[in-house]
């Protein structure tokens, strides 16, 4: 420090006594002070110094005569001979001593405020803007003119200044001996600093070099090369105690400028608040404005970017060529803090919360922006969520938790489906963000088997965007060892050019951490993945009903006492969400500016290359989506509705008719007819067949009838259908979904119930009417019967043939041969066929006597048979020979009408089989015309309106579509539509972000 004195100034600093003197010497003008070989006069001076080595006598004896040179014509006076040398010599040393010990104290305070200075600096570079002092401190003309006056002041001091001559004669005995003593102790600091060094101390000169070289110009070589006296003869014990001093200045420092930030940023965070609410009036007021005529609503820029991270998700979920766009992916380990740091980015506990569980099961898209209120709302739901009324907040968490749930489905834990929300809200950053499921080391009991690896899955897929952010959260109270994240983050992104590195639960880490290892993990000097910035916050005190405002005020209280902070562990910016989300969002939308174009100009060249495609394959045809082909259809099956209700009366009865006698036929011969034929008598059957057909009339035939004209409604709808398919411009495009919208339609109605009541009285008042009344009528029964019986005989003899194989002539025509059961049944028939030639009016059963002497007669063909096998051969057999005898009875009663009109019911031939018939006739004739009515009236019109309720829910439903509506043409069309519907938005939204810069 000496010889960085003495090289400015030409002054030999040892000399460090005469106190009283200091004040005013201080103040003389060494301007005109002339450093080694310049331009001076010859002025002699004394030896000076006779006690130190010859070397260093010269060099006195040198800097004393340049000393007392004058600096020019006009400058100092000589007195004159010996005297006024021997006075200079005097003022000299006098200077000298005085001003070693004013640099040597200076030194030591310089060496402390330099190493305060720098950590000022750092300090300093971490506090906000202060331009809005220099309003109201002055600019540097009012500082340059006060320092002109300063100046102006010090001259006039030194011309007045006149030192006394009897100072010499006061002081010279003193001197030497002062003298003497200060040489001796400079001579022990030197020897000292040339056997022990005090890096502390160093450090401290050498900062102070810096600073003297910034101020007067020297270059840093030659204030090192000068400076050789240091200050470092001070003990142990005394460096240590100037370092706890320094070291609490710099504490004391910190704190203050601490405090000074803290005070500024609630003066910003009050200024923004009333911005917000300005803000929030002005948006009050233009929303409630009355506008002349109904304009369309402007979405604001992130919504309208939301909106295009939407098209995307549905059209290309694997990041492969389209979606590259920014949103900010929140990963991190469970329950590190993840979700709890979107809240507080947030400013709104929106998402369920638990003790240690699973709560983020599916990925949560959160689209943050500006409003005039806080409220969050659903993509796909019209309501509003109250953000600042607790209600809504738990209503929006539950419905958040049933969302998730509901999208878990088939046993696994996680989904992939993303649940999309919004929220506003005044000062809210503009951004979006992506928060999902914690990664998860060990798998419980209650997960699916492959949960982590579908959580690890989902992390890689959303983060291996090239332009996602990632913010990785850590938490800081457990060991950084134990995170899972940072290696799936250094492998996504192993420069951190998109990562912002997030430290949770510092509170908690603050007790628990070393502070050098945080020191570490702010600085990116403990994990091996690199970030972009550091953050160190705090989202909460461990307790669920926490608001956002109690959580942000104690924050700001931790980071205020905190001893991280304190001792300059972390820096200002690094630290709060409000730094966080303000890092966020800069970073977010500077990637969105960069990639936009790119993307738009990439969705150009997708559209043109579909086209091309369309163009080639279906040149005819128009780029329909699923959603117009729906509507294609939809008409279709509603014309064919329209359809159905212009067909004629005529054809309806026809229908009606033929579907209730196959319906009924069975029951009217198995049940009502074979068994009253049998009956033996005439009145017998009468009696019988009245008490059958009443029992039926009002249990089962009701329900059999309109079960008999829905079938017939559902015979014709698809008869009408199939003929419009078979139509030239039919296109086999929506074949499948007009199946699936009739069957399920079909599947849902019902005929009316009160249909049934009505039927069972119309057809009671029928069957009462037992007397056949024209001849018209008779022939119909009559033919009616004789059908009837015929189709029941041609069963049955397929039946017969069935059971006892081919016949002689199928045998030699069709070379078809008998299997040995059928042999064996042909056998047992030729015993039964004789019974019946024996008796032609053979009752339906066999006696017991007769069961016996057919088994005797089989044995003794060697054929044995069990009764049951006997009578189940003979059931075929008596049943042809009763349908032939009826056959016969027919074609006797077609002549018979005159004779059964004059005799009744005695009439000598047995028509009771006729007018049985002819009764059920009139049944079905009543009853399908009532069908008819009700067909024409009331179920044509409720089929389609049960038509029309599944093509609405189908078409809500886009899995229903997406599985009926299939095809290279379906497939290349929704594509082309989707590009186009993204370049569209992608296109607005550049223009919008253009009109905003």
């Amino acid at each position: 420090m000496a010889q960085l004195l003495r090289g400015w100034s030409s002054i030999d600093p040892r000399f460090k006594h005469i106190r009283p003197v200091v004040y005013t010497v201080s103040r003389v003008n060494f301007s005109g002070f002339t450093t080694p070989g310049g331009n001076g006069g010859n002025g002699t001076g004394g030896t000076g110094g006779s006690n130190h080595s010859t070397a260093w006598s010269r060099y006195n004896y040198y800097r004393q005569q340049e000393f007392l040179r004058p600096p020019n014509a006009s400058g100092w006076q000589y007195y004159g001979g010996q005297q006024q040398r021997h006075y200079g010599m005097l003022i000299g040393r006098v200077l000298r001593g005085v001003l070693k010990l004013r640099y040597l104290v200076l030194g030591s305070a310089i060496g402390g405020g330099v190493t305060l200075n720098k950590r000022y600096e750092e300090w300093k570079d971490g506090l906000p803007d202060m331009k809005w002092l220099e309003e109201v401190f002055p600019d540097n003309e009012k500082w340059a003119g006060f320092t002109k006056n300063l100046l102006a002041v010090k001259d006039a001091v030194k011309d007045s200044i006149e030192i006394d001559p009897r100072l010499k004669q006061l002081s010279e005995h003193k001197l030497n001996e002062w003298r003497q003593w200060f040489d001796q102790r400079l001579d022990n600091a030197i020897e000292a600093a040339e056997t022990q060094q005090n890096p502390q101390i160093e450090s401290s000169f050498q900062n102070l070099s810096e600073f003297i070289s910034e101020l007067y110009g020297a270059t840093k070589e030659e204030l090192r090369a000068k400076n050789t006296v240091n200050a470092k003869g001070l003990s142990a014990e005394d460096s240590r105690k100037r370092v706890d001093t320094l070291q609490a200045q710099v504490d004391s420092l910190q704190t203050e400028i601490m405090n000074v930030q803290l005070k500024y940023q609630r003066e910003v965070e009050k200024l923004e608040k009333e911005n917000r609410d300005l803000r929030q009036q002005y948006l009050i007021l233009k929303t409630n404005r009355k506008q002349p005529t109904k304009k369309r609503i402007k979405k604001s820029l992130i919504d309208m970017y939301s909106e295009v991270l939407d098209e995307l998700s549905g059209y290309d979920t694997s990041y492969t060529t389209a979606d590259h766009l920014p949103r900010v992916v929140v990963v991190g380990d469970q329950s590190s803090g993840k979700t709890s740091v979107l809240e507080s980015i947030a400013q709104a506990r929106i998402f369920p919360r638990g003790s240690g569980e699973m709560m983020t099961r599916a990925p949560v898209k959160v689209t943050l922006s500006e409003g005039p209120y806080h409220v969050a709302q659903f993509r796909d739901s019209e309501r509003e969520y109250d953000l600042t009324k607790e209600s809504d907040l738990a209503e929006l968490r539950r419905d958040v938790e049933i969302r998730m749930r509901n999208s878990v489905r088939g046993g696994k834990t996680v989904s992939m489906d993303v649940i999309s929300m919004t929220v506003k809200g005044p000062g809210l950053q503009r951004m979006v963000l992506v928060d999902l499921p914690g990664i998860i080391s060990t798998q419980t009991v209650d997960m699916a088997p492959d949960t982590r690896d579908q959580i690890k899955h989902m992390t890689e897929h959303y983060m291996s965007n090239p332009n996602a952010i990632i913010l990785c959260i850590q938490d800081g109270s457990v060991d950084a060892e134990r995170s899972n994240v940072t290696d799936l983050v250094s492998q996504c992104d192993p420069l951190g050019k998109r990562t912002i590195f997030v430290l949770t639960k510092v509170d908690l880490a603050e007790d628990l951490a070393d502070p050098n290892r945080i020191r570490k993990i702010l600085s990116g000097k403990l994990f091996p993945m690199k970030a972009l910035g550091y953050f160190a916050v705090v989202t909460g005190r461990g307790r669920k009903d926490d608001s956002i405002e109690t959580i942000r005020e104690y924050e700001e209280k931790f980071f205020k006492n905190s001893k991280l902070f304190q001792s300059g562990v972390t820096m200002s910016h690094q630290v709060t969400t409000r730094n966080l989300s303000l890092a966020v969002a800069d970073r977010f939308w500077k990637m969105v500016r960069e990639t936009i174009e790119q993307q738009a100009d990439a969705f150009k060249a997708t559209r043109f290359n579909l086209e091309t495609e369309w163009k080639n394959n279906f040149p005819r045809l128009r780029e329909s989506g699923r959603d117009e082909l729906f509507e294609k259809a939809k008409g279709e099956v509603l014309d064919e509705v329209v359809n159905l209700s212009q067909v004629s009366a005529k054809k309806w009865e026809e229908l009606m008719n033929s579907k209730l006698w196959e319906k009924l036929s069975s029951y009217v011969f198995e049940n009502i007819y074979l068994p009253a034929a049998q009956s033996g008598s005439q009145n017998s059957f009468n009696t019988m067949v009245d008490i059958k057909l009443r029992q039926w009339a009002e249990q089962a035939l009701p329900a059999k009838s309109v079960e008999a004209g829905w079938e017939a409604l559902q015979k014709e709808f698809q008869h009408l259908m199939e003929v419009a398919r078979r139509t030239p411009d039919h296109d086999d495009l929506y074949d499948n979904l007009k199946s699936a919208v009739i069957d399920e339609a079909i599947r849902r109605h019902s005929w009316e119930d009160k249909a049934i009541d009505m039927l069972r009285v119309i057809q009671l008042n029928t069957l009462e009417d037992r007397s056949v009344h024209d001849k018209q009528e008779w022939d119909q029964a009559v033919r009616f019967f004789e059908a009837s019986v015929k189709d029941k005989l041609q069963a049955t003899e397929t039946t017969i043939g069935e059971m006892f194989g081919p016949s002689t002539s199928q045998k030699w025509l069709h070379w078809r041969s008998s299997t040995e059961e059928q042999n064996k049944r042909r056998q047992v028939k030729s015993e039964l066929d004789k019974i019946l030639d024996s008796d032609s009016k053979h009752s339906p059963t066999l006696s017991y006597d007769e069961l016996t002497t057919v088994r005797k007669n089989l044995q003794r063909g060697n054929v044995e048979v069990e009764t049951d096998y006997i009578r189940e051969t003979w059931y075929p057999i008596y049943r042809r020979h009763f349908l032939k005898q009826a056959l016969n009875r027919a074609y006797d009663c077609r002549k018979a009408y005159y004779l059964y009109s004059q005799q009744g019911s005695d009439c000598e031939v047995n028509c009771s089989d006729v007018v049985l018939f002819w009764r059920i006739q009139q049944v079905i004739k009543v009853t399908a015309n009532a069908l008819r009515q009700q067909v024409i009236n009331r179920e044509a019109r409720r089929l389609d309106k049960e038509i029309k309720e599944v093509l609405d829910e189908y078409g809500e439903d886009d899995e229903k579509k997406l599985q009926l509506l299939t095809g290279k043409r379906v497939q290349l069309a929704e594509e082309l539509i989707r590009v186009r519907q993204i370049q569209e938005k992608l296109e607005e939204f550049i223009n919008a972000l253009n009109l905003e810069k």
